[in-house]
Order: structure tokens, then C-alpha cells, then sequence
């Protein structure tokens, strides 16, 4: 939902999320729009833990780079841009340096959004095309309702190529992570026992 007709930049995010009253809300932005979401729930919870958990073993096993949760991103040169992914990946060769503590300038190789049963597909479209036009490899859409995800990667026309992964399918991390695989059925059931 857009909160005000105003262009705001990555630092006012920064000041609103700090302020007691938003205690409540996570803020992004799309070329300067203010979007304001409510906490995630339970089943969204565990759907991005075990994510996080399965992609950050791998990580950590084959000692790839940083993987991070609910983190901000936004492009170095785009201060109207900030998404905070679910669960994202960034390579070793990718990573600027040590994680700041502010939000990171850069964009993760891999991202991650759970949808809600707020969130629009349409939206969450919007969102992965903003991440693969500022330099994200690939983008896991995951559908709870309908146990599968949409995997999005920039297509050579410019545009977005989206590929559906029925509940009985299989991720793959290609190139992003390579040999990573995540069985989407073995994923949901996990996040609902």
C-alpha cells in the first residue's frame, strides 16, 4: 500500500523505521514510493526460517559469502530503492566488504519474498523486477497457498522471465548457488510440522 505522494530516499526509511510508533511496520521503497507492510505470519515465519536455515547451511558449508534475513538492500547509486527480502544471498564476489549496519548498497544475487496473504502476486512481481533491473540474479517468488514459487530471472528482451515450481518440484540455486537444491515439498512440510 503507497503511504504518501512524496519521493523519500533510503535514509527516511531509516528514520521512520527507528521511530517507536513504527514499531509495527516494515517500510520499502520502489523509485521513491513509500510502501509500508504489517510483520509477517506464522506460516510466512517459518516458510522464510527453514529457507534461510536450508540456503545458510549451504552457504556456510561451501563457504560462499553471506546470506541475511529481512535485511535492507538498495542499488549504490539509487537512494529511491530499498526492498528487504525475506532471506537473500550474496556471493563473495559480490559483497562490498563487512555487512554495514545501516542498509547494505548493493543487491543480493538471490531473493527471497514469501507472500502473504496480504501481499498481491502482481506486487510481489513489481518487486522482483525491481531487484533483477538493479543487478539480482534470480528471484524466488514462494506461494504458500499453492505450495510452489515463481523463480524469476531478467530475460534478454529486458523484461522478466518467470518460470512456475509446483509443490512437488525442485529448486535449483544454478548459477547463483551452485549444487543447491531445495525439494519444495520436503520445504513446506518442514514449515508446517
Amino acid at each position: 500500500m503507497v503511504i504518501e505522494q512524496r519521493l523519500y530516499t533510503v535514509e527516511d526509511v531509516w528514520e521512520l523505521s527507528h521511530k517507536p510508533e513504527n514499531a509495527n511496520h516494515h517500510y520499502y521503497l520502489i523509485d521513491g514510493e513509500l510502501y509500508s507492510t504489517m510483520p509477517p505470519g506464522g506460516t510466512h515465519g517459518s516458510l522464510a526460517g527453514e529457507i534461510s536455515r536450508l540456503i545458510g547451511n549451504f552457504v556456510r558449508a561451501y563457504n560462499l559469502g553471506r546470506f541475511t534475513v529481512e535485511t535492507g538492500f538498495h542499488p549504490p547509486n539509487d537512494r529511491g530503492t530499498l526492498l528487504s527480502p525475506d532471506v537473500a544471498f550474496l556471493s563473495k564476489s559480490t559483497m562490498p566488504g563487512p555487512l554495514p549496519a545501516m542498509f547494505v548498497p548493493i543487491m543480493p544475487d538471490l531473493a527471497v519474498e514469501v507472500m502473504s496473504p496480504t501481499d498481491s502476486l502482481s506486487e510481489l512481481h513489481r518487486k522482483a523486477e525491481t531487484y533483477l533491473r538493479h543487478g539480482t540474479s534470480m528471484v524466488w517468488i514462494v506461494k504458500p497457498s499453492e505450495k510452489g514459487v515463481d523463480v524469476c530471472r531478467a530475460g534478454d528482451d529486458g523484461g522478466m522471465r518467470i518460470e512456475s515450481v509446483g509443490k512437488d518440484g525442485v529448486l535449483s540455486g544454478e548459477t547463483v548457488l551452485s549444487g543447491f537444491e531445495l525439494d519444495l515439498s520436503e520445504l513446506f512440510n518442514l514449515a508446517e510440522s
